[in-house]
């Protein structure tokens, strides 16, 4: 983090202070049980959308408040969990190294993060019965169906495996109900209000063999930082809905959003 220049010393100062602030008292909540510990995370990620300078712009209709479900979407960056967290109280699901991060792996484990070994079948049985109890409770969970980062532009084939937890949502209800999915792509569309090309999305996007500290610095320099929140149509998954089906639809949507946020042009 060597070079900062002033202004975004002080912005990344700012944000060590107040995260450090916060860190006890969710941990308090945390030890009250698991319907606590929801609201100090939303304002942690919007501290951080602050100090980056990030500007969200949100399309389509979001998942209602207070009505859980499966976010399913796209990957770009580690500054895709401050801007979805930014906007309502939710989980992620992460690949099981991610717990061990310094630092970031910390913060994840206090958001109640679900983190999923591929390796043991065991422990991803157990991951998405869990997942499927937060559904079931009425909590959003999203889940980054890539399973990795992409550079910005392009959209990766989404997994289907996880959206099991759906199934299992709905047999711990006990009802016939259906559980919704909504797809959501994150865009990084430029800096300052000005449209970046291919060039200045992968700039902002995390992935391959990017290094972090070079990434945060880069990220705390821009100034402002311009992503577009797409919500495409909710998908009714019940007990026949096949999930490769659901999968399908989701990543017909995501790139459907996409194609839309690079041209400027829609497609429908």
């Amino acid at each position: 983090m060597n070079g900062l220049r002033p202004g975004a010393i002080l912005r990344l100062v700012v944000l060590a202070l107040c995260t450090l602030a916060l860190l006890p008292v969710q941990l308090v909540m945390l030890r009250l049980g698991p319907h606590h510990g929801w609201r100090l995370p939303l304002t942690f990620h919007r501290l951080v959308c602050l100090c980056l300078g990030v500007r969200r712009t949100e399309r389509g209709t979001p998942p209602p408040k207070g009505e859980g479900g499966l976010i399913v979407a796209n990957h770009v960056s580690w500054l895709d969990i401050c801007v979805i967290g930014a906007e309502r109280p939710l989980s992620f699901v992460a690949k099981a190294e991610v717990s061990g991060w310094p630092v970031i792996g910390f913060l994840a484990k206090v958001q109640r993060t679900l983190f999923i070994d591929r390796t043991r079948r065991s422990a991803t049985a157990g991951m998405t019965a869990e997942m499927g109890q937060r559904l079931a409770d009425g909590q959003s969970v999203v889940l980054f169906a890539e399973g990795t980062t992409g550079d910005g532009t392009r959209i990766l084939p989404l997994r289907s495996s996880l959206l099991g937890a759906v199934h299992e949502a709905i047999g711990r209800s006990g009802e016939d109900n259906d559980v919704t999915v909504y797809p959501l792509t994150i865009t990084y569309t430029g800096f300052h209000g000005m449209a970046g090309g291919r060039v200045e999305r992968s700039a902002l996007a995390w992935y391959g063999d990017t290094e972090l500290a070079p990434h945060l610095k880069a990220m705390f320099e821009a100034g402002a930082i311009d992503v577009e929140l797409t919500w495409g149509e909710p998908i009714r998954m019940g007990r026949k809905t096949s999930r490769k089906e659901a999968t399908r639809l989701a990543e017909a949507a995501i790139r459907t959003a996409r194609n839309e946020a690079v041209t400027g042009r829609s497609l429908s």
